[in-house]
């Protein structure tokens, strides 16, 4: 399954996945859920910012640390 048309972004969503979180599909963006429930981070299925790659990471990033392990 093709989670977004960026590689890297796509890459990630997988990694994630293997960690434990959940990816619920939507028409136009999917939605990624923390092992533990919230928050919920929104994907775009095809993003067309040229930043989108940097904003995932930044938005991965505050969602782990919203959750100290």
């Amino acid at each position: 399954m093709k989670y977004c048309s960026n590689k890297e972004i796509d890459q990630m969503i997988r990694r994630l996945l293997r960690q434990g979180w959940r990816y619920y599909r939507g028409r136009k963006h999917g939605r990624l859920t923390h092992p533990r429930g919230r928050p919920t981070l929104t994907v775009a299925k095809s993003p067309s910012d040229y930043r989108s790659l940097h904003n995932f990471r930044r938005d991965v990033r505050h969602a782990i640390s919203w959750h100290p392990e």
